[in-house]
């Protein structure tokens, strides 16, 4: 359970790609939106978590990099920069 003040922006409306929704079990979508929302990047280079950083405080794109645990598939969790939608694809669908 994410407490409201563990999160650091609003997704918006949620859009999950039929490709994503097949290979990826519904807890660890779950999960990787719990993560994602609390500024937990994933995999993500040093690079790209400075400038996930710096997009929470100006209202640039964020995104985040997960894997399954059992197939180790790779996907990412994409909020655009209005924060009016977050996606989630797999990573070859990018």
């Amino acid at each position: 359970m994410i407490l409201a003040s563990s999160m650091k922006f609003c997704l918006g409306r949620l859009i999950i790609t039929p490709a994503a929704l097949e290979a990826i079990p519904s807890d660890e979508i779950c999960a990787a939106i719990d993560r994602h929302i609390c500024g937990q990047w994933g995999d993500l280079s040093a690079a790209d978590l400075a400038a996930n950083e710096l997009a929470l405080k100006n209202s640039q794109p964020l995104h985040s990099v997960y894997r399954t645990q059992d197939t180790r598939v790779e996907f990412v969790v994409l909020t655009a920069a209005d924060r009016t939608t977050t996606t989630i694809m797999l990573m070859a669908e990018d």
